[in-house]
């Protein structure tokens, strides 16, 4: 299922927005052209100042020219997006060439459009505009053109120390892109994932609708269903003794019976479909919940920890099912012979307990189980699963006022445990997200 839904969600969200980047390369126009100006009429430094607004005019065009090209919430495919990226990194390095190189400093400027890269394209493009700027910065270091400064005057660098500015450029890149893309990696994924959450419990609370369509259809349909047995008698009566037509009017007489007949029991399931939405003890949902999971060669046990008597009666909630049969169905998934499905309630509080005899969590799943598509665990039969499906699955048990602890049954990591524990007031009450 993850993987269905990633390869739904995931592509779009790795566009860039061309409004976006046109407005920043708008800022990034008037930065330079300030800065330039700056230093060559108020501190009066000597520079290639032509060459220089030359290059900041140029970029002005492109930038004109994608805005005339192209509508505002046009998104760049990510090939043209590594195009524009690229166009950026040749000006700006460009511009850095002619005014001094390391020595500028704004040289660490020439990494911007390779942390914009990161944050928004696919890691292979970026990759390659990480590799075309470390080109630059390395030519950078051998430029001739010297830094502006006092006329008369030239600024010296050692070697050495021009090393090190190569070096810090560097690392900062590498370190802000690689940052920039596990922050945009994580928004995108958790994006996605919340995505399918609603998607699942929409679809959900579809399927329970379903009943009220039913007894609204039966009711519409009872009125000309009537209408049509009253004729079948009808005709029956006056022409039931005439041999060509006798069989096709009690053929019609007794298909408008067994519409009649499906009619009432449609109407007969969706009150009864009512009555238990309006009230469903715990023991009822826990049962729902394990239903489907009990033909899969894994014996799964309910142990009933508190009186039923005294059990919690609640509104049927669909989150809560979903939410409790994907911890149930992972369980069944991993474990080798058997689940046991604890439930106590008391006064204050409700505890559902799941756990399985299979191998466990690794440590490294504990740390990060829960996130949208963490998908390793312990398995002697399989790898995977524990991904969109779960996050899912907490999200949903979280939103209904649940929380949720993970762990292993012994500490050598043998048979997992999940416990999700609830107030008492969330399942007494129409807690429907």
């Amino acid at each position: 299922m993850s993987m269905d839904l990633a390869a739904k969600f995931g592509p779009s969200s790795r566009r860039l927005r061309l409004e976006t980047l046109v407005k920043l390369r708008w800022v990034a126009v008037a930065g330079q052209l300030l800065t330039i100006l700056i230093v060559a009429l108020w501190f009066d430094f000597t520079l290639p100042l032509m060459t220089c607004l030359g290059l900041i005019a140029a970029l002005a065009a492109a930038n004109s020219a994608l805005s005339v090209a192209f509508p505002s919430t046009y998104r760049l495919e990510p090939a043209a997006a590594f195009a524009v990226l690229a166009l950026d990194l040749f000006q700006m390095g460009a511009l850095l060439f002619i005014t001094g190189g390391l020595n500028n400093p704004f040289a660490p400027l020439i990494c911007i459009p390779v942390i914009i890269s990161f944050a928004s394209q696919p890691s292979r493009h970026s990759i390659a505009l990480f590799i075309t700027a470390l080109a630059f910065i390395t030519l950078l270091a051998f430029t001739p053109y010297p830094l502006p400064w006092f006329e008369g005057r030239t600024l010296e660098v050692h070697p050495l120390l021009q090393l090190g500015m190569w070096s810090s450029i560097v690392s900062m890149t590498a370190f802000a892109a690689f940052y920039a893309y596990r922050v945009s990696q994580e928004a995108s994924l958790l994006a996605d994932a919340l995505t399918a959450t609603e998607l699942i419990l929409q679809r959900e609370k579809h399927l329970h609708q379903l009943d009220g369509l039913a007894a609204a259809a039966a009711h519409e349909l009872g009125t000309p269903l009537a209408t049509i047995s009253v004729v079948a008698k009808e005709m029956e009566r006056d022409l039931g003794q005439d041999e060509r037509y006798r069989e096709d009017v009690q053929l019609l007489r007794s298909q408008s019976e067994r519409c009649r007949d499906i009619l009432r029991r449609l109407t007969s399931l969706a009150s009864d479909g009512e009555a238990h939405m309006r009230a469903l003890p715990l023991s009822s949902m826990i049962e729902e919940v394990i239903a489907p999971h009990r033909e899969f060669g894994v014996k799964v046990e309910l142990v009933e920890l508190s009186e039923r008597a005294r059990e919690p009666i609640g509104t049927r909630n669909p989150a809560i099912l979903y939410g409790l049969g994907n911890l149930l169905e992972n369980a069944v998934d991993y474990a080798r012979s058997n689940v046991t499905v604890s439930v106590e309630h008391t006064a204050s509080d409700v505890t559902v307990t799941i756990e399985d005899d299979g191998a466990g969590f690794s440590a490294g799943v504990l740390q990060r189980i829960g996130e949208p598509y963490v998908t390793s665990r312990q398995s002697d039969t399989r790898a995977g699963g524990l991904g969109l499906g779960l996050f899912i699955a907490k999200t949903l048990l979280e939103r209904s006022g649940g929380t949720l602890r993970f762990e292993n049954r012994s500490p050598e990591g043998s048979g997992a445990r999940v416990v999700v524990n609830w107030p008492r007031e969330y399942m007494e009450l129409d807690t429907s997200l």
